[in-house]
């Protein structure tokens, strides 16, 4: 196929300005800000009043397959991605079973090629005792290693300090860390139960997954990586304290420790739980007020390098189980874009930082091959919002398996219109063309 999108408003490598864009086979073919003529076969689509962005590139979820089906799979949830302007995203090693070996890891890549609308990578997952697969990972063909030193399903919690130290020591390529430190999680769940034994309030979720279980874990990862120069991506900063781990003095291409906040953290706060409940309980905690502002601002300054969702979903009937029984996770792939572009719309971000955050950067530091920029060659990720297209999450309008969303109630101002992967148009005005699969993400390393 062939399109021609004319009179979009661009928002691309810090840059807003009108241009006619043409897709041609998989790629972006021409881009001119004086206009193109249409040539024969193309399909026209005017986007006067729209907003023509990269495809964001989401580098966490876990779409919960394989063995997690009832909350997820890799087909309803790429789905719902690309209702939501994600055209690629990067999935979780800890499904059932977790991908600890190269075989089922490549048995979730056979998954995503099967049914994922959106673009996929997965990573590779560690233990305590399968180093040795790990170093068999192919840099150019799996988007990183994921450790989890802190709470996790199954054999994935990395908590021998020799393991830790040898794979820090050994892994050539990007290791994603979720930073939480477990003693004193354990501590303060304890405390807690002891102070509750009717039951835990979910308002103490932020108490007992705390500032200091996160810095803790965190800092800890910086002082080994350093020590090894291994390059390490911090997942879901949640704390004010954290983000002084990280620096804005030199460019994304020469930094070796790199973090990323969520798009949960940037919105809510410990406030919201006495209305949210379970459904904003996520690992790690969202947390204060003080503390989601000195996240928004190291988003802006540079300490902080990527937007992402951490896409968890957990049915109703989990997320309606008492507090300390319900899981933490929550869906978020098909509204963290217009959840982000009314943070614009309230003055908190600009466009061109959100494109900059969830597209571009995420290209640069995974090192991504031909994607997450509006450029002729590159592949036709692309999306177009219209700013003026009211719309109010509710129940009857999520796409995700489990039926709900942290948002339900909240109107926001920007919808996403078309989303283009690889150049087919997936997705328009709520009509979705599934004739068409992702491509596996490839990296230049």
């Amino acid at each position: 196929m062939a399109y021609l999108i004319q009179n979009a408003l661009l928002i691309n490598e810090g840059r807003r300005y009108q241009a006619d864009v043409r897709i041609r086979g998989n790629k972006i073919e021409q881009i001119s800000e004086q206009g193109l003529i249409p040539e024969k076969g193309e399909s026209l689509i005017n986007a006067k009043g729209k907003l023509l962005i990269p495809g964001a590139i989401d580098d966490q979820v876990h779409f919960r397959e394989p063995g997690l089906t009832h909350k997820a799979d890799l087909y309803t949830e790429s789905r719902a991605a690309v209702a939501g302007g994600i055209t690629s995203f990067m999935e979780m090693p800890n499904t059932s079973p977790p991908a600890l070996t190269q075989e089922l890891l490549a048995e979730k890549y056979a998954i995503g090629a099967e049914k994922s609308l959106a673009n996929y990578s997965f990573f590779m997952g560690s233990s305590n005792d399968n180093l040795e697969e790990v170093l068999k990972t192919d840099p150019k063909t799996v988007c990183g290693v994921k450790i989890f030193m802190g709470s996790s399903t199954g054999n994935m919690l990395v908590d021998n300090a020799a393991t830790l130290d040898g794979i820090f020591k050994e892994c050539p390529m990007l290791i994603a860390l979720h930073c939480e430190k477990e003693e004193i999680v354990r501590a303060n769940l304890a405390r807690y139960q002891s102070l509750h034994p009717e039951g835990i309030p979910v308002t103490a979720h932020p108490i007992i997954r705390n500032v200091e279980a996160c810095y803790a874990s965190s800092s800890a990862a910086v002082e080994l990586a350093t020590k090894y120069n291994t390059r390490i991506h911090i997942l879901h900063i949640s704390t004010a304290k954290e983000t002084s781990l990280f620096r804005n003095d030199i460019p994304l291409s020469e930094k070796r420790i790199t973090a990323e906040a969520c798009v949960h953290h940037l919105w809510f706060t410990d406030a919201d739980y006495l209305m949210k409940g379970n459904f904003i309980k996520w690992n790690p905690a969202v947390k204060s007020l003080q503390d989601r502002e000195e996240i928004r601002k190291a988003l802006m300054d540079g300490r902080i390098d990527v937007l992402a969702t951490d896409h968890a979903p957990h049915t109703l009937e989990e997320k309606a189980m008492d507090y300390s029984k319900a899981p933490s996770g929550g869906p978020l792939v098909q509204h963290a874009i217009p959840a982000l572009m009314e943070l614009v719309a309230q003055g908190v971000f600009s466009y061109e930082l959100i494109v900059q955050k969830f597209a571009h950067n995420v290209a640069d530091l995974f090192q991504i091959d031909r994607r997450g920029y509006i450029r002729e060659g590159y592949f036709a990720d692309l999306v177009l919002i219209d700013p003026e297209k009211n719309e109010t999450v509710t129940r009857n309008n999520v796409l995700y398996k489990c039926g709900w969303s942290p948002f339900e109630g909240d109107t926001f101002s920007h919808g996403i219109t078309h989303t283009f992967v690889n150049g087919n148009l997936v997705y328009e005005n709520g009509i979705f063309d599934e004739r068409t699969r992702g491509e596996r993400l490839l990296f230049n390393r």
